[in-house]
């Protein structure tokens, strides 16, 4: 029953960070976003079609762990939490520092503050608690 728990724990920390990823798009309603959007100054350098995919992907990935994490075995589960975890803990921080040093419009870095820390800390969270994985008793 221990397990249920810790692995219904990790599903909604997955939950929570794929829609906080989602909630980031209300960035580009903050002044001068979409003309940055537009002239192409947002994330320049990369083809749009790209970006739309690596979004995507950024997104779901967090969808498939949470139902990963109530249907894998336990050291399966574990493993794979850990190492999603830790890929997307160091990817967030990344975008977080990232942004912070160049934000895209006036007013955005509290925004992106609240929603990029979240992310950042609930990965982490979700490494914690697949790390600390209770042993199999025999």
């Amino acid at each position: 029953m221990e397990n249920l728990a810790l692995k219904v724990r990790l599903a909604v920390l997955w939950l929570f960070t794929a829609v906080v990823l989602v909630g980031e798009g209300l960035l580009l309603v903050a002044p001068g976003v979409i003309e940055k959007v537009i002239s192409g100054e947002f994330y320049e350098g990369m083809d749009p079609t790209g970006l739309l995919l690596l979004g995507a992907i950024i997104t779901v990935v967090p969808l498939v762990m949470a139902f990963l994490s109530v249907t894998l075995k336990d050291s399966t589960n574990r493993w794979v939490n850990i190492i999603v975890g830790i890929v997307y803990t160091g990817l967030l921080l990344f975008d977080l520092i990232g942004f912070i040093a160049a934000p895209l419009g006036e007013g955005t870095v509290p925004f992106y503050i609240v929603l990029g820390g979240s992310t950042v800390v609930a990965s982490a969270l979700i490494v914690w608690y697949a790390w600390k994985w209770p042993k199999k008793k025999d």
